[in-house]
């Protein structure tokens, strides 16, 4: 104990000396002594614990060494410092292993229920101490529901590919005494053959003969931390047996994605593979394999190592992983088609290895490495998220500077709610005072909001004066203006003054006459403070984002704007419509992240950063070319001048030059003359570009002075959109040409929001800013995942956020986000959006009312959930509404379907519910609406479990394939209610598969978004006495069955008949369809009639 008399107390702090001080003592009497002193343990409690009995110490070293080891670590936890919250963070592996993987106490069963009681998980509550202690919530949240998500992954890969042990091997192939342990590692590996396949997982190629892996550097640790700052490896897949496309596949693995190395030993296999059908009799009696935390023993998986992709190059040095690679097609056959990788394992989980915390094999660990799985790119992205939230943790400071002060307290769930609402006085008092928001006595830019006059009009409630006028003019045409408006409130009376100015040529602009709730939306939205906006199905979110996106535009010019969805889909559906109104340069608006290739934009230019690039530098040779013809026509240069190919030579530098020197010039001169009193000669004799437009003699007769100066302006919009570009040409590298146009000329930004968490770090290096941020489908995003973009900049000074606006849209009504492990979603209520938690902490919403989208009677199925939820005026009088479906009795109908050949719902695989009588039904009814002339893509066949979604796109494959009557047509869209939110069709077909029980859609949420995706019809299949009976369902169900529950068709009608919907049927024209038997037979029938 001498060295630890004499030692400093900073030595004595640290663990590992004084442990190393306490287990040189020989003496368990003076360990027990000096814990009995410090008053750590009673002496006489020690003694009865470990069979001490009088007071003397036993003589058996196996006692004498478990009390040493237990006296020594009481000593080392009360008397070492423990490492703070964010060190512990940034020595966590990020990449889940065997341990996480299968505890059962961190990830559970995915049907966890009640167990998650019993577990120490953290909670998403509605409030929150400090940033630190949200953050630190999420990412143990976020890191457990990734490791669930992965290990279904692993499971399935590894149950396919049926691990065994290769014929002729013995069982006891255990560590012999003398034999070299990488020899025995080498032949433990050839002991393990694979009996299946996977798609997702390849086997490991041994080119070396030492170790499928290898590792290749480690960098020594950065200042102040333990671990090392890389750890590279290398290893080898062979493709030759894999097919075409799955080679593709494992072909178009890029830089940075994910892929999980597994060790897997068929000598350690416990029990042998257990069949799922087996599993699958009763009622789920064992479960799905994913939950199965035995799963290792019986498959033989001794490690699972993540690692992030660097680069892959095939056997001729090829790097596929760049993205400017391009494949050469060769004829001649190889024997092997072999890819190396290159890959960054987790430094944290080496450095655990290393120690042997991390596994038992220590470093060896990785030579037991033989497997490769992959994973679908939309789910593999948790460790750029996960390292966004870590360092957003450690370094908090950078939080409060990102982030506004009014908007924090609301953040974390303490203060006055309605304090970040654009009508508090915070707000009013921030509006005063910030640069680049509109003063609260000033008006605000509603552009193109308001179709005419006397829509503006109606939109408001109090005195409304346009341009001096109480009164709308009758008299005169309304023409489309856009309005600047001030609304007044005194004394209890709102007097709104409007101001118009001209609208702008050759733009379609805004189509839609907002409503006086979206009105009030839209001026929330131009307004500096949070805006949270609530849109019930067909009531126009996306359109009012839209405006709201556009009026920022043109309001704050110099100001940048994000754009937020949840999914790539909702995105280019937001994104589209901002550039189809036609008044936004498409220079200025940028899509990033990996859907940008499916905007279906009307023009040749994508909106990816290398195509903004390409597009930039396309229309930077068309401006110089038309500089080029200005300088030929004033006979300043000639056509000699340009390049051998007949380019032109200017360059955006001179070209600016030459608009100082001589285009400005030859204005002034012009201007000069026409403002001389004594000016004898016309307009067009003194106009000096009348060549440059090709004006004839009579144009530059008749030229008046109004036009001339037009002509002026058109020519100064070349040299101004130049100047925009000269910086391009100074930036040789497209990589830096793309940097300059995020961060210094793009206005609108588009990405999802898990893009936002990858991009955070790389867009913060760039100096990225942005004044505004509009998020869509805020309802479907975790918390953290609308949170993380709020922080895509570094704040300026520390009292001062650049951001003003911030416009939350979304319907907590409907699908909250998935969290697919149930101990998350119900113990942890990690489900809970943020824009949830705000409506619970009580932020003022303003909650859209009228809906455009369906049927008033199928409206009826949902609107019952939100407040005065009512029908825009096209509802009751356009014809599409007002008409019947042709062939059918009813616009909706329950059909109650019973068991098929006596079977209804069934699980080929645990979680996999199919119903064959239900998908023969959907799709026979398919059959019958296009037979008798609906447009397939206005139908969609809707289920709420993928099981079925896969069955019904196998019948679907059959009935309508190659050699039958109805071959190659498809409807719109097979989907999951839950994949099919935020998307709807004028006919929806669907199935709800269950018979047993009512399942996850008892989930009213879930419920409201299944019977709010059709405009004209919805026929619901399903097996009615089990959906009646729950409660939680009975508003809905009750509604359908006031109408009949077996299928009622009309005879006669094709898709052009024309019925209004409550029209007498007569009743010889009506047909009962009994059961799909019936309706398959009459299907059949049709079709012989087609053929014939």
């Amino acid at each position: 104990m001498s060295d630890v008399v004499y030692a400093g107390v900073g030595m004595v702090c640290k663990e590992g000396f004084l442990r190393k001080c306490l287990e040189r003592v020989e003496g368990v009497e003076v360990l027990v002594d000096l814990c009995h002193r410090l008053r750590l343990v009673d002496r006489e409690t020690v003694e009865r614990d470990f069979g001490m009995l009088g007071g003397e110490l036993g003589t058996e070293n196996a006692t004498r060494s478990r009390v040493k080891r237990f006296l020594v670590q009481v000593l080392v936890y009360h008397h070492t410092i423990k490492p703070s919250e964010a060190r512990r963070l940034r020595e966590l592996p990020l990449y889940p292993n065997e341990s996480l993987l299968w505890d059962s106490n961190w990830v559970g069963p995915m049907e966890g229920g009640q167990g998650g009681l019993s577990k120490v998980l953290p909670k998403m509550s509605l409030q929150f101490l400090s940033f630190s202690d949200y953050l630190l919530r999420c990412f143990k949240l976020l890191r457990l529901e990734s490791a669930y998500e992965i290990r279904s992954d692993l499971v399935d890969v590894i149950w396919r590919m049926r691990p065994a042990l290769r014929h002729g091997y013995a069982h006891d192939m255990g560590y012999g005494a003398g034999v070299d342990e990488d020899d025995e590692l080498k032949k433990k590996r050839s002991m393990t053959e694979f009996h299946g396949w996977s798609r997702m997982g390849l086997e490991l190629v041994d080119d070396d003969g030492v170790s499928p892996v290898r590792l290749i550097k480690v960098s020594p640790p950065k200042l102040g931390e333990s671990i090392p700052a890389e750890v590279l490896a290398e290893f080898t897949i062979d493709l030759k047996r894999c097919g075409e496309s799955i080679r593709r596949e494992w072909d178009s693995i890029g830089e940075f994605d994910n892929l999980f190395l597994m060790g897997i030993d068929a000598a350690s296999v416990n029990g042998g593979p257990t069949s799922m059908l087996e599993e699958m009799k009763g009622e789920n009696k064992y479960g799905a394999l994913a939950d199965d935390m035995n799963f290792p023993k019986r498959y033989g998986i001794i490690a699972v190592r993540g690692c992030m992709v660097l680069e892959v190059r095939d056997e001729d040095g090829n790097v596929l992983s760049d993205p400017s690679y391009q494949p050469v097609k060769s004829d001649k056959p190889k024997d092997t088609i072999k890819r190396y990788f290159k890959v960054a394992l987790d430094p944290a989980q080496y450095a655990a290895d290393a120690t042997g915390k991390g596994s038992l094999f220590g470093l060896k660990v990785y030579q037991t490495l033989n497997v490769v799985v992959r994973r679908h790119g939309k789910e593999n992205n948790f460790k750029a998220v996960l390292e966004t939230v870590r360092s957003l943790m450690t370094g908090e400071g950078s939080i409060n500077r990102s982030i506004p002060r009014w908007l924090q307290p609301v953040l974390l769930g303490y203060g006055d709610p309605a304090s970040a609402s654009f009508q508090s006085k915070k707000m009013i008092h921030f509006a005063e005072i910030t640069p680049g928001v509109t003063p609260p006595d000033a008006a605000l830019d509603y552009g193109d909001t308001f179709v005419n006059e006397s829509h503006l009009r109606s939109s408001f409630e109090g005195n409304v004066v346009v341009d001096g006028r109480k009164d709308c003019d009758e008299s005169k045409p309304q023409t489309r203006l856009n309005y600047r408006i001030k609304i007044d409130c005194k004394n209890g009376e709102s007097n709104i003054i409007a101001t118009s100015y001209p609208f702008l040529p050759d733009v379609s602009g805004n189509p839609v006459p907002f409503t006086p709730v979206q009105v009030k939306a839209i001026r929330s939205g131009l307004s500096p403070g949070l805006t949270m906006i609530v849109g019930p199905p067909g009531t126009g979110k996306t359109d009012v984002a839209v405006q709201i996106i556009s009026n920022l535009y043109h309001s704050f010019p110099s100001q940048r704007t994000v754009l937020i969805t949840h999914s790539n889909a909702a995105l280019n559906d937001l994104f589209e419509k901002v550039m189809a109104r036609g008044d936004i340069d498409e220079r200025y608006c940028l899509r990033l992240g990996f859907g940008e290739r499916d905007l279906q934009m009307e023009t040749q230019f994508d909106f990816t950063k290398t195509g903004r690039v390409n597009h930039i530098l396309s229309r930077r040779l068309n401006l110089l070319e038309e500089v080029q013809l200005l300088s030929e026509s004033l006979g300043i240069s000639g056509s000699a001048e340009r390049g051998p190919d007949g380019s032109p030579s200017y360059t955006c530098e001179t070209a600016a030059y030459f608009y100082l020197h001589h285009i400005q010039k030859r204005i002034q001169i012009f201007n000069n003359q026409v403002e001389n009193d004594h000016l004898t000669a016309s307009i067009g004799e003194l106009y000096p570009f009348g060549k440059y437009f090709n004006f004839s003699d009579s144009a530059l007769a008749v030229l008046t002075l109004e036009e001339a100066k037009k002509s002026f302006e058109r020519i100064q919009t070349i040299f101004d959109e130049l100047a925009e570009y000269r910086p391009l040409e100074l930036l040789r590298s497209q990589k830096q040409r793309i940097d300059y146009l995020l961060t210094k000329q793009v206005k609108i930004v588009a990405m999802t929001c898990t893009h936002a968490a990858i991009a955070r770090s790389q867009l913060i290096q760039l100096g990225f800013q942005y004044d505004n941020i509009v998020m869509e489908e805020a309802g479907q995003m975790l918390d953290i995942e609308t949170f993380v973009p709020l922080l895509l900049q570094s704040g300026e000074i520390e009292s001062m956020s650049r951001l003003k606006r911030i416009c939350l849209i979304g319907d907590h009504h409907q699908l909250p986000p998935i969290v697919k492990n149930k101990d998350f979603s119900i113990f942890s209520n990690f489900d809970q959006s943020l824009f949830a938690r705000l409506i619970r902490l009580g932020v003022p919403t303003i909650e859209l009312n009228m809906q455009g989208r369906s049927r008033a009677d199928i409206a009826e199925l949902y609107n019952w959930r939100y407040n005065n939820l009512g029908n825009l005026g096209h509802i009751s009088t356009d014809n599409k509404f007002l008409s019947c479906n042709p062939g059918f009795v009813h616009t909706y109908q329950l059909i109650n379907v019973n068991d098929f050949e006596g079977r209804g719902e069934y699980s080929p695989t645990p979680y996999f519910y199919q119903n064959i009588g239900e998908a023969e039904y959907a799709v026979a009814l398919f059959q019958y609406m296009v037979l008798i002339g609906y447009p397939p893509e206005r139908i969609s066949i809707l289920t709420t479990y993928n099981g079925q979604k896969g069955l019904i796109e196998d019948i679907v494959s059959q009935r309508c394939g190659n050699g039958t009557p109805l071959a190659g047509i498809r409807p719109q869209s097979i989907s999951t209610v839950d994949k099919y939110q935020g998307q709807q069709n004028d006919y929806i077909i669907l199935s709800l598969v269950r018979t047993k029980s009512v399942g996850h859609l008892r989930d009213i949420r879930r419920l409201i978004v299944t019977v709010s995706r059709a405009r004209l019809g919805m026929y619901v299949l399903c097996r009615q006495s089990l959906f009646a009976q729950c409660h939680d369902l009975k508003r809905v169900i009750d509604q359908f069955i006031k109408k009949p529950t077996k299928l009622e068709l009309v005879t006669g009608e094709d898709y052009n008949t024309q019925r209004k919907a409550n029209e007498q049927i007569p009743s010889e024209k009506k047909f009962v369809i009994d059961d799909v038997t019936v309706l398959g037979s009459i299907v059949h029938k049709m079709q012989q009639q087609l053929i014939s």
